[in-house]
């Protein structure tokens, strides 16, 4: 017999879950800041613009991690079921805020690629090779966290976590690219192209950096303003529909929306106004039933009326 969860359990599962992922990130908190204070260190010794442009994007990605943290704690601890539509809205806005951060701390980290491109000189080798050092540890660390996340992305779907991933993914590429530049200058000494390995490297960073933040935003706004359900799953309302098209006089609109993980739908139907409203009753209950068991974690309305997403008939 399959087991049913009542809306208890779902509720207990829920903020078990999101306790889970507010651990993972509060995890990632204390150890991208640990590992932001040599960072700082590095960039002020060496003069190198690259691990400059590094610290700055570490700490934008500290931030970003914060925001995150808090939306996540604030739902563990049941904040979460005190809005009727859950929120999903608060992830969604802590996925673009993510994103806004990483776009104007490119501002800055720009203006110091300029600068040492317009004056490019040598860097230390013996800060070169410690940086090289923590570079290569914070490549291993960054991409355990990313798949940590990628993990419990599987479990459920989440904005925050969602923009934590490409945070990761991001990171752990542009530590790569950091590590590749320093290894260059390193070993091409005497050449003339050797100061200009870090501004160029910087630039690549800089666009790994903007490209992250696009997407960060671009993935959280169409939830944010209320998009429609993708186009599948109105096939699924289309065919559920279909199955009772005899139980209904005509259909007259549906509106739809995420908020997180969860998806409201609304339906306008008209009815025969002979029919007893139990009889109509039933006939409701049956095509909720029915469309929520075939779209996961969503919560169908339908609306008996005359006109156009309820308005009067005309």
């Amino acid at each position: 017999m399959v087991h049913v969860q009542s809306e208890e359990e779902i509720k207990s599962s829920d903020i078990h879950l999101q306790r889970i992922k507010e651990r993972v990130i509060f995890k990632s908190l204390i150890i991208d800041t640990i590992f932001w204070i040599p960072s700082l260190i590095l960039a002020a010794m060496s003069g190198s613009v690259t691990l400059s442009t590094e610290a700055i994007k570490k700490g934008n990605e500290i931030l970003s991690t914060f925001f995150a943290w808090l939306a996540l704690k604030k739902m563990s601890e049941g904040g979460a079921h005190a809005y009727d539509y859950g929120m999903g809205k608060f992830e969604n806005m802590t996925g673009i805020v993510t994103g806004i951060v990483m776009i104007l701390s490119l501002v800055l980290v720009f203006g110091l690629t300029v600068l040492k491109l317009l004056n490019p000189h040598m860097l230390h080798e013996e800060v070169t090779i410690v940086a090289m050092i923590i570079m290569f540890t914070g490549i291993c660390v960054s991409t355990i966290l990313w798949r940590e996340k990628v993990h419990i992305a599987k479990m459920e779907y989440s904005p925050v976590i969602e923009a934590q991933i490409t945070l990761f993914k991001t990171k752990a590429i542009t530590e790569f690219v950091v590590l590749a530049a320093l290894l260059l200058v390193l070993f091409i000494e005497d050449n003339p192209w050797e100061d200009y390995i870090d501004p160029v490297a910087s630039f690549i960073v800089i666009g790994l950096f903007l490209l992250s933040g696009y997407r960060t935003i671009s993935s959280s706004l169409p939830d944010l303003l209320d998009k429609t359900i993708e186009e599948e799953l109105q096939l699924v309302v289309v065919r559920s529909l279909a199955d009772f098209f005899d139980e209904y006089e005509a259909f007259h609109g549906v509106k739809s929306r995420k908020c997180g993980n969860d998806i409201f739908i609304e339906l306008f139907l008209e009815f025969d106004g002979n029919r007893l409203m139990d009889d109509v009753q039933k006939t409701i209950y049956a095509i909720k039933d029915s469309l929520e068991k075939e779209i996961p974690r969503s919560s169908v309305t339908i609306m008996p009326c005359t006109g156009k997403f309820g308005g009067k008939k005309k």
